[in-house]
């Protein structure tokens, strides 16, 4: 195991370590944000997988959370009315879309290692990851519907191949929470781990992913990509549809409404609008 410090990535909001022999570590740290992801933290995750992918020595990347949490997904709350539809998409739609395809490509496993709250674009980003481990007694959630958010459609095509039709529309349509041992059910993750003993079961499977034959880990990892991407495919009209929808959704008045209620901490009055 390393004894050198993280290295920090982002102005300190992410962090890199390599915890153990042939595994790289990526933390997510900004507590002031409940682990936000923001353009900064976004481009530094899928800056490193690059350079780790050309490197090829860390058969497994671990992505976790500071704090006692993962992430509360977007930082859209911050973005000020004025250039609100502008900011948010250009946030979700170019550095968040870089770097869960960073994870998805990258040739050797990928691990989230799930320590506290995981909801919105940090679920979608756990998702992103071959596998999941979280804390017992966590909480994970969609909440775009709380929000008026049309979610993207290559989002919700993973939950989709993840966890099915009929999870994917509960998680999505009510927009609340679920537990961990309920997520283990769904299989939203793969495993549980009690809370204090977090780390060292996430370490512990990163090195048994890890230790593992190389050829072996990026084929497979690369069969199975190949696969679910078969079953994916839009025509280029029903695609412009959705990516529509979407771009809709955040020029519209109930997006507002959905962001200020949430801050506010008040039951939001929709307009349908």
């Amino acid at each position: 195991m390393s004894t050198a410090p993280p290295r920090e990535l982002a102005a300190g909001k992410l962090l890199f370590d390599r915890p153990a022999e042939h595994v790289a570590r990526l933390t997510i740290s900004n507590p002031a944000k409940r682990n936000a992801l923001d353009h900064a933290i976004l481009d530094a995750i899928a800056a490193t997988l690059r350079e780790l992918a050309a490197a090829g020595e860390a058969r497994c990347v671990i992505v976790t959370g500071s704090h006692g949490m993962f992430s509360a997904g977007y930082a859209i709350g911050e973005i000020t009315d004025g250039r609100f539809q502008e900011e948010a998409e250009r946030l979700v739609a170019h550095p968040f879309t870089e770097a869960i395809e960073a994870l998805e490509s990258h040739p050797f496993p990928t691990l989230a290692a799930l320590p506290g709250h995981t909801i919105g674009g940090g679920l979608e980003l756990a998702l992103a990851c071959d596998l999941r481990l979280a804390a017992e007694g966590i909480q994970l959630g969609m909440p775009p519907a709380k929000l008026g958010l049309v979610y993207s459609h290559t989002g919700l095509r993973r939950f989709l191949d993840a966890i099915g039709v009929t999870r994917t529309r509960e998680l999505f349509l009510l927009g609340s929470y679920i537990d961990a041992a309920t997520a283990l059910h769904w299989g939203l993750v793969n495993r549980l781990a009690p809370a204090a003993d977090f780390e060292s079961a996430t370490l512990a499977l990163a090195g048994e992913l890890a230790a593992n034959a190389p050829l072996s880990q990026i084929g497979n990892k690369r069969v199975i990509a190949a696969l679910i991407r078969a079953h994916s495919g839009l025509s280029e009209e029903v695609e412009a549809e959705l990516i529509e929808l979407r771009r809709a959704s955040f020029a519209s008045r109930d997006l507002r409404e959905g962001m200020s209620a949430f801050a506010e901490k008040r039951p939001p009055r929709w307009h349908g609008e």
